[in-house]
Parts: C-alpha cells; sequence; structure tokens
C-alpha cells in the first residue's frame, strides 16, 4: 500500500508536459478513460499544445499508453 500511495503521490506532482504543467496523474486518468493515442490524450488534457508542440512529452505520453494497455 505504501508503494502505491508514493506512486500516485508522484503521479500528481510529476508533470509530464512540462510547458502546460499536466501532471502525470491527468495523464493517467486520460488513458483510463480511453484515450489510447497521443492524439487522444492531448485532446483531453491539453498536452502536446504548449511551446515544444510535443517534442518533449510524446514519447513520455506514449510510455505510458503502452504500459496501460499491457497491463490491461
Amino acid at each position: 500500500m505504501e508503494n502505491n500511495l508514493n506512486e500516485q503521490v508522484l503521479d500528481k506532482i510529476t508533470k509530464v508536459c512540462t510547458c502546460k504543467a499536466i501532471p502525470r496523474s491527468k495523464i493517467k486518468d486520460a488513458i483510463k478513460a480511453g484515450a489510447h493515442t497521443v492524439e487522444q490524450v492531448s485532446k483531453a488534457t491539453g498536452a502536446c499544445t504548449g511551446g515544444c508542440r510535443g517534442y518533449r512529452c510524446t514519447p513520455t505520453i506514449q510510455n505510458l499508453i503502452d504500459k496501460h494497455l499491457e497491463n490491461n
């Protein structure tokens, strides 16, 4: 339980999209809600719409999608 709690806290403070300050928890929530492409996650969260246009966050978002799909 402690590891799960630590992961939840880290998800809330770890920014996936630094341009828009979007936390990993929001990205994961969008993926769990059915966004299974980077474009769908972007539409649901606003990620990939900052100054870098997704250059920095796209690989991390794709990795989170891949992990989710592997586990489900």
